[in-house]
């Protein structure tokens, strides 16, 4: 009798923990589709219009497909920064209206909610931890996360997590294009609580794996500590 009742009691807490993270990655997914602007993680019609306004200007010569990618990121960067605005491959209301886009609508006349840049760092940000450190421990994909927001507070870096993710050679997942995997629910639950202030790093502005670090010069960072395969340090 004992042995039933906690099989059903093991039973409903699957069901409930199943359900939960179900709803929690549904809930990240209509974030991403309800943005009224354009950056990583964005697919859709506004996106589309975007590459195509960046197309006719000669910024983007990729296919028009509506799914922002390293080409899209860089006809941004380049656009905004040939027009005096934020070079930060966000195409925001500025941006967008600058391409004489309305940021309102999409072209398929679905009304697009606004959100906050939060909502887009926490895309931006949990694609980084799945690419870079899925497989790791929680917390080790934590730090991830909280080394790239450090990076961003560290006058030695770019002061955006778009800036910093995207900033020449400095994430493998970026080269490889990792990135654009879709993120699961652990590494949005660690992007989270980067967000909220969680360092296990403390302070840390690098991290690597010793097995597979190819870098000479990463070497000479002093290692502050060790979570699952990476190790991490200030410079």
């Amino acid at each position: 009798m004992k042995n039933k009742i906690v099989k059903i009691i093991f039973l409903i807490c699957c069901v409930i923990t199943t359900a939960s993270t179900v709803y929690y990655y549904k809930s990240q997914q209509q974030t991403i589709t309800t943005l009224s602007y354009v950056s990583w993680g964005t697919r859709g019609q506004l996106v589309r219009d975007v590459q195509q306004a960046l197309k006719n200007r000669g910024y983007y010569t990729g296919n028009v497909d509506g799914i922002y990618g390293t080409g899209t990121y860089n006809a941004i960067v380049s656009f905004q920064r040939d027009n005096g605005l934020t070079a930060d491959g966000i195409a925001g209301t500025a941006t967008l209206s600058a391409l004489g886009i309305s940021s309102g609508t999409g072209s398929s006349g679905v009304s697009q909610t606004g959100q906050s840049d939060i909502d887009e760092d926490l895309y931006l940000l949990a694609s980084a931890i799945h690419g870079e450190a899925r497989g790791e421990p929680y917390e080790g994909q934590v730090a991830v996360g909280a080394v790239i927001l450090n990076r961003v507070s560290s006058e030695d870096f770019p002061n955006s997590i778009a800036e910093v993710v995207y900033q020449r050679g400095a994430f493998d997942a970026v080269r490889d294009g990792q990135i654009t995997l879709t993120p699961n629910d652990t590494a949005f639950r660690a992007a989270q609580d980067a967000l909220n202030g969680w360092d296990p790093t403390n302070g840390a502005l690098y991290y690597w794996n010793p097995a597979t670090a190819t870098s000479r010069w990463i070497w000479s960072v002093p290692i502050t500590t060790s979570i699952g395969r990476h190790v991490f340090g200030v410079k």
